[in-house]
């Protein structure tokens, strides 16, 4: 087997249909609970500080995972200057904008503003990859935007006053999909666990060196357990384990299937908010979500669905 194999983790024989539905809903729902997770965590650890914790951490279970596996953990030199790129929007500007944002705004609003990711990144591929927009693709950029105004609009007021959560959350849904495109750039000689551990590391330099400058007054002690609690889950679970499941959908399912497994996450993100953080649910944030939703099918699924028939 390929170390590329090993890493998205194969599927062994007799491995079957049932293990991928089970990682494709634990992964459905601690990355939708991470929302909330989040918010809790940055009400009681500075931002800097608190991606620090989870990204020192993802990048250490995975090198501990690839090291297990014993996949090469270096970083050839053709790889260095693409994986950078890639890692200073997947890394740098995802987890210091979506941090900055949920500080601002409520985290099943802000999970909806991050899942517009794939909106960002069609017309990003277009320009960079030379990649053609198709009709569905266009009507889901139409239909996302559409969503993002139903949830803009009605509160326009308090928005115009205190912008920068949605912004910040807008940020990192596009530096997520700079990333995500920079990645189709190159064709990686290494591991992909090796490879999303050094994005890590890598975009993670700016916010180490951010929670030196800024953060250095951080007292640990002054955290509740609550607090400590929700950091734990955001760096070991989201980080570690979600990354680590995805790998294995991708080798069980058609990408066709792992994307549509994606759409659910955002509700995850509105619903688990609603119960831990008691943020209320209205009518725009359920219109918004299901327009959101329906964009995403229309430029990640049905090209897929179509392609496929064809």
């Amino acid at each position: 087997m390929s170390e590329q194999a090993k890493t998205l983790g194969r599927p062994a024989a007799g491995e079957n249909d049932a293990t991928g539905i089970i990682l494709l809903v634990l992964i459905t729902i601690f990355w939708g609970i991470n929302w909330p997770a989040i918010k809790l965590s940055v009400n009681e650890v500075p931002v800097w500080a608190f991606r620090s914790i989870c990204l020192l951490a993802g990048a250490g279970g995975l090198f501990t995972i690839a090291s297990a596996a014993r996949l090469k953990l270096g970083i050839p030199r053709a790889d260095l200057k693409p994986l950078a790129i890639a890692a200073l929007g997947n890394i740098t500007g995802w987890h210091l904008f979506s941090a900055l944002g949920v500080t601002l705004m409520q985290p099943g609003r802000a999970s909806i503003l991050a899942f517009t990711m794939p909106l960002w990144a069609a017309p990003i591929a277009a320009i960079w990859l030379r990649e053609k927009i198709d009709g569905l693709r266009l009507i889901g950029l139409g239909v996302g935007m559409l969503g993002l105004a139903v949830l803009v609009v009605p509160d326009w007021g308090n928005l115009s006053a205190h912008p920068w959560g949605p912004i910040f959350m807008l940020l990192a849904a596009i530096a997520w999909a700079f990333g995500t495109v920079a990645l189709k750039t190159h064709r990686y000689q290494m591991p992909t666990t090796s490879l999303v551990a050094w994005q890590m590391l890598l975009g993670g330099i700016p916010i180490f060196l951010g929670a030196v400058l800024f953060d250095h007054e951080f007292d640990p002690s002054a955290v509740s357990g609550i607090g400590w609690g929700a950091v734990a889950y955001a760096a070991l679970i989201p980080m570690i384990f979600c990354h680590w499941a995805w790998f294995r959908v991708v080798a069980i399912y058609p990408a066709v299937v792992a994307a549509i497994g994606t759409l659910a996450i955002p509700v995850v993100g509105i619903i688990s908010s609603a119960m831990i953080t008691g943020d209320a649910v209205g009518w725009d944030e359920i219109l918004s979500l299901s327009l959101v939703v329906l964009a995403l099918f229309l430029v990640l699924v049905a090209p897929q669905l179509r392609a496929r028939r064809a």
